[in-house]
């Protein structure tokens, strides 16, 4: 990413009073959070010159993250948001990619951190479902025996394909829509040293480091050349109506629920794993309210810029910095004519102390 255009970042800092967040409608929501100390692990002390430390622990302030969820110019409020911090607890070495092997901290137990953002179309039903029970069921397919064997990143991707699949049959056995509805999923698992990430359909997950983007989701289109021919292979069609859709329909590839155009429309996620660097600064979730106005290097020239200015300075109400880049990124879309329901997560991954987060 080059140097933010100024009068753009002027435009972000000032956007805070528009009226889409200050609204008390129950369908316009923002929060801010922090690890919990009594999960957070103590920092390892790095006592070897060259040793490789684990980000994550390094980060004395721990983990914070600031959320919104609005209703933007939809008649219907149809996203849905999750944040589980601490859902899982496992030794770092075992959760995977372990930037510190050698080091003692490696073999002790630390807390495996939940984020997602779900998309529903053609009603909430199945986006509400996924934010209730989808990270149970991630939960509880890592720890089946059965995958105990496989090696640490396909045990992950075997656990996302079950979990997915197991919370799709999940939204037929307990009659929770119609077939006609369904919703994209974007999950986030956070430990010190790895960001894993699964996904099906088009709500997008990005990592932002200090001069770059790095997108850790690949969208899942009906005209993406790999998912094109799988439709056609197993019958199907792709028809450009107001863009490509499959059978004229959605505008995705893969989904929860949408059983009334299977095979074309799979549960099946994508997953991706990425390796924590000193250089990332932050991690944003967020559908397609957002990333259909906004690209992903002018989210991060905002983001970015808002959360090191707001890192060192204090704001009056204490309103953490991965907040005040959720407010804006949200304001900066609904500005910019964004239609659809507009859900932004951010994970600030440079947390400085001395901002109280509200709960």
């Amino acid at each position: 990413m080059d140097d933010p255009d100024h009068h753009q970042l002027h435009q972000a800092d000032s956007l805070s009073g528009l009226s889409i967040l200050s609204t008390d409608d129950s369908r316009t929501s923002s929060s801010s959070g922090e690890i919990p100390a009594s999960i957070r692990t103590e920092p390892m002390k790095v006592s070897e010159a060259g040793r490789r430390k684990c980000v994550g622990r390094n980060n004395r302030s721990g983990l914070h993250w600031g959320l919104t969820s609005v209703i933007g110019r939809r008649m219907e409020m149809e996203d849905a948001i999750a944040v589980k911090p601490g859902l899982m607890s496992s030794r770092c070495n075992h959760v995977g990619g372990c930037t510190a092997p050698d080091s003692r901290t490696s073999g002790e137990i630390s807390p495996v951190h939940f984020f997602a953002v779900y998309d529903g179309h053609g009603g909430s039903q199945v986006a509400k479902f996924c934010a209730e029970r989808m990270h149970e069921v991630i939960a509880e397919e890592w720890g089946r025996e059965g995958i105990n064997g496989h090696d640490w990143q396909k045990r992950w991707e075997v656990a996302f394909s079950n979990g997915f699949q197991r919370t799709d049959n999940e939204v037929v056995s307990e009659a929770v829509a119609t077939d006609m509805i369904g919703s994209t999923a974007v999950v986030l698992l956070l430990s010190g040293c790895q960001i894993i990430v699964s996904n099906c359909g088009d709500s997008r997950a990005v990592l932002f480091q200090r001069n770059k983007a790095i997108p850790l989701t690949v969208d899942q289109k009906p005209d993406r050349k790999d998912e094109l021919m799988r439709i056609e292979r197993d019958g199907g069609k792709v028809i450009n109506w107001m863009g490509a859709r499959v059978l004229g329909v959605l505008a995705m590839s893969r989904a929860i629920g949408d059983r009334y155009l299977r095979p074309w429309i799979i549960p099946v996620p994508e997953v991706s794993f990425t390796t924590r660097s000193d250089e990332d600064e932050c991690v944003i979730l967020a559908s397609d309210g957002l990333w259909d106005v906004m690209t992903n290097e002018e989210v991060g020239q905002v983001a970015c810029h808002l959360l090191r200015r707001h890192r060192r300075s204090s704001t009056t109400d204490n309103t953490p910095p991965a907040q005040i880049v959720a407010n804006n990124l949200t304001e900066m879309a609904y500005g910019r004519n964004s239609s659809d329901n507009i859900s932004v997560i951010v994970i600030d991954l440079k947390a400085r102390k001395g901002h109280p987060q509200r709960q």
